[in-house]
């Protein structure tokens, strides 16, 4: 049976709206190729290799931070939110790569980090001067508790006090991230005027959206309340796993001021609005930030991106967390903040078979989705011995996690080159020798490779309207095989996956469209997958 006919006026919407369904390329600007041979990635360089991404089959990219920063989280710590830090280029370098990105039939959508800012800001610098200045409650102060200790309990998620005294002011102020990280004050509505002012500048530049960094802690309990400890007795390596983060972030007021820049983003036409979303009631925040007409557009989580195994039990809970009548959901297996997948969830021998599953499976899921760059390669995640680590959590966490440098090296373009492609000079960090062999240029010439076999993928989700826009509804879950099937007004594809090493039994429904593995009438081998087409 095929999906219910939706009314004609939601069709029309859904036609138009370009990111339902869309692919997008995340592109880590430090690691994806370096124009001027400094060892650090640049927006010149990724205009250079924008034909490369179009080919892929992707309907638009999404750009990490390329802001002015001292870059103590490599651009996540924003010293200027209207400009380009020299390392990546210039303004006019952006606008070209927008504008050859648009050529391409590209959409380009970049970060925004609303919830803290640089140290380096002037609005910080400002801010800390005095308790009387015009920006004085632009961020989140507070004064000692008697004794001299932090206003409250309350962690950073890269360890320690959430708090940092400042002597100018001699007052606390709150980082949620790092100390040189310092939380914007959004329950000011001066502050929140001035986000939206970012985000028109950005907008006349052409982009055609945003990705939100972590904007369920843009706003804090005023009152700082104490944190409950942490009810569940699981891993923790850090002091934030310890609490309950029921005051430090979430708070309800956040959805007010994404309604303020839903109203922006829909002055300026069609753009997309992705949040991010991490902690243990992401789900509820997910939903309540893309309720409706009047706040963003779609948000995606850490479901995929920290867990230890891809299951058939996994795709059936976040399938059901997001029915037709809830927001629209993204989805991520990797991203620059996660090991890579492959190196989670699968060994060495099962390498290549697992890439090529879980490519199709990212392609086949209801709702957008997210391509992480090298993902199309295959690639596990690198050794960086912790002499090469630039990542602040993982040398403040050694070696209980997984360093975020491991899917944050250069992207191997040609295996007998400098850096595998990426530089002639020094990388800024090493470029893995386990890429080297996954090289695109190598990939290009196998017709039967994990790139080759990503665009396929790609291509049948742009063809297929049940598997860019259609229902989903999941036939099986067990312990090894996963079934669902994609449902349009015109089309019902049934797509099929053995998540297990062993094969399992298999009853073939339609006419193949496209697979991988070892495929029969009886059985699925081990990773293999098919997407068919029934009645």
């Amino acid at each position: 049976m095929l999906a219910e006919e939706a009314p004609a006026s939601e069709n029309a919407k859904s036609a138009t709206q370009w990111w339902r369904g869309a692919a997008i390329y995340q592109i880590y600007p430090r690691s994806f190729a370096d124009s001027d041979g400094d060892g650090i990635g640049d927006l010149p360089g990724i205009t250079a290799r924008l034909d490369y991404v179009a080919s892929l089959g992707v309907d638009a990219i999404w750009l990490s931070p390329f802001f002015t920063s001292p870059m103590r989280d490599f651009g996540y710590d924003v010293a200027d939110y209207c400009d380009v830090d020299p390392v990546f280029g210039t303004l006019a370098d952006f606008e070209a790569l927008v504008e050859r990105a648009h050529a391409l039939g590209l959409k380009l959508i970049i970060d925004q980090v609303y919830s803290h800012s640089s140290d380096q800001h002037a609005w910080f610098q400002e801010s800390r001067s005095s308790r009387d200045n015009a920006k004085a409650d632009w961020y989140v102060w507070a004064d000692a508790k008697p004794d001299g200790s932090p206003p409250n309990n309350w962690q950073s998620v890269f360890g320690g006090p959430a708090w940092q005294w400042d002597a100018r002011r001699a007052q606390y102020y709150l980082h949620n991230f790092l100390t040189e990280q310092p939380d914007l004050n959004l329950h000011n509505l001066a502050v929140q005027d001035a986000l939206l002012d970012v985000a028109r500048f950005w907008l006349d530049r052409g982009v055609d959206g945003f990705r939100i960094d972590a904007i369920n802690f843009a706003m804090h309990d005023p009152e700082l309340r104490d944190n409950p400890p942490a009810i569940d007795g699981g891993k923790r390596t850090r002091s934030f796993d310890f609490q309950q983060h029921l005051y430090n972030q979430s708070h309800p007021d956040i959805v007010k001021f994404l309604e303020r820049l839903r109203e922006v983003m829909d002055s300026y036409g069609d753009r997309f609005t992705l949040a991010e979303v991490g902690g243990e009631h992401s789900l509820r925040e997910m939903h309540a930030f893309t309720e409706g007409e009047l706040r963003l557009n779609s948000a995606y989580g850490f479901d995929f991106l920290y867990a230890d195994a891809l299951t058939p039990a996994l795709i059936a809970r976040v399938a059901k967390e997001w029915p037709e009548s809830a927001g629209w959901p993204s989805w991520a297996f990797e991203n620059h903040d996660a090991p890579r997948a492959l190196s989670r969830w699968v060994g060495d021998d099962d390498r290549e078979r697992f890439a090529r599953i879980k490519m199709l499976l990212l392609a086949c899921l209801r709702g957008s989705i997210i391509v992480y760059q090298g993902e199309e390669l295959g690639l596990p995640q690198a050794h960086v011995p912790f002499e090469h680590l630039q990542d602040p959590e993982a040398i403040a966490n050694w070696p209980q996690t997984l360093s975020r440098d491991g899917a944050r090296t250069p992207m191997p373009w040609t295996p007998d080159a400098p850096a595998l492609g990426f530089s002639t000079g020094t990388p800024w960090l090493p470029a893995s020798e386990s890429h080297r062999l996954l090289a695109v240029d190598t990939q290009e010439e196998d017709r039967g490779s994990v790139l080759a076999f990503t665009r396929e993928c790609l291509a049948l989700r742009h063809a297929r309207e049940a598997l860019r826009q259609g229902s989903m509804h999941v036939v099986e879950a067990g312990d090894q095989l996963l079934v669902f099937e994609r449902m349009s007004e015109s089309e019902r594809l049934r797509c099929s996956f053995n998540l297990s090493d062993r094969p399992v039994a298999f009853t073939a429904s339609g006419t193949p469209l496209l697979g991988t593995g070892d495929i029969d009438g009886g059985s699925l081998g081990p990773y293999a997958a098919v997407v068919e087409e029934i009645g």
